[in-house]
């Protein structure tokens, strides 16, 4: 009768260890949708950006941000066998807005992601021509959502990209003097940025594991990058062809991932 027992016991024993392992492979098939974070943490140069503080640029002008908001859009994620899932183009315009931080970060929330390991983010800073020429009726809320945070022209159609103002001083420059840098389309030239991030970590998307991947996003670059902007020569940079080299010099060298979060 003891023994009896003792091999139920042990049977049993090994039962439980057995479930407990089913459920722990099934908790990780990579099967279903689940969730995506991109994290964007605005830094200027290696400093976290902070409004209104100090920054020296390598052109010896100092300035202080104010206002920075720029436009994610078409978000297109890459799996570890290089196939890819693109973000429904109406669900992929966001706006990075410095004024909605949280602990320094502006988080996109991608849903209904297929569950994969994923190695790298693509995504295009502006709104790109195809959606342009949709018109507003081929473009959701992202006008009235775009125009409640001043990112729209007030002279021309079109959305801002890229929107940076503070002031600076300089050696000429001595008091602090007011400066804009607006990007969007100039004449023909639609000034959309491509960029592309490769994952330090894999993204491991799962039903119960929602990534974040953490971009750290450089706006020094938008002025003092491989185009420097002199605020001495021209306070209001909104178009021509110092908006064309920002966006085609400058924003691409913005972004890079620094972490991977798989919680």
């Amino acid at each position: 009768m003891k023994l009896q027992l003792k091999n139920i016991i042990v049977a049993l024993t090994i039962a439980i260890g057995l479930t407990a392992c089913s459920n722990d492979d099934s908790s990780g098939e990579v099967t279903g949708n689940g969730t995506l974070e991109l994290k964007f943490d605005n830094t200027y140069g290696d400093a976290d950006l902070i409004f209104n503080a100090p920054y020296t640029n390598s052109n010896g002008e100092v300035v202080k941000i104010n206002k920075a908001i720029y436009i994610i859009s078409n978000v297109v994620l890459t799996k570890e066998d290089g196939t890819t899932f693109t973000v429904p183009k109406e669900d992929s315009y966001f706006f990075i807005n410095e004024e909605d931080a949280i602990s320094s970060y502006v988080t996109i929330s991608i849903p209904d992601v297929p569950a994969a390991n994923y190695t790298k983010v693509s995504f295009g800073v502006g709104v790109d021509e195809a959606q342009f020429l949709q018109g507003q009726e081929g473009q959701g809320n992202l006008l009235e959502r775009a125009q409640a945070i001043g990112m729209t022209w007030s002279w021309a159609a079109g959305y801002k990209f890229v929107r940076m103002e503070g002031t600076y001083t300089s050696s000429i420059a001595t008091d602090d003097t007011v400066f804009m840098v607006h990007t969007g389309k100039t004449g023909e030239i639609y000034n959309y940025a491509q960029i592309e991030v490769d994952l330090p970590d894999q993204a491991l998307v799962r039903a119960n594991i929602t990534p974040q991947v953490h971009i750290m996003a450089d706006l020094q670059q938008i002025i003092d990058g491989t185009t420097v902007i002199n605020f001495d020569e021209g306070t209001s940079v909104m178009g021509g062809s110092k908006v064309q080299s920002i966006m085609a010099n400058n924003v691409p060298g913005m972004f890079h991932v620094d972490h991977v979060h798989n919680d």
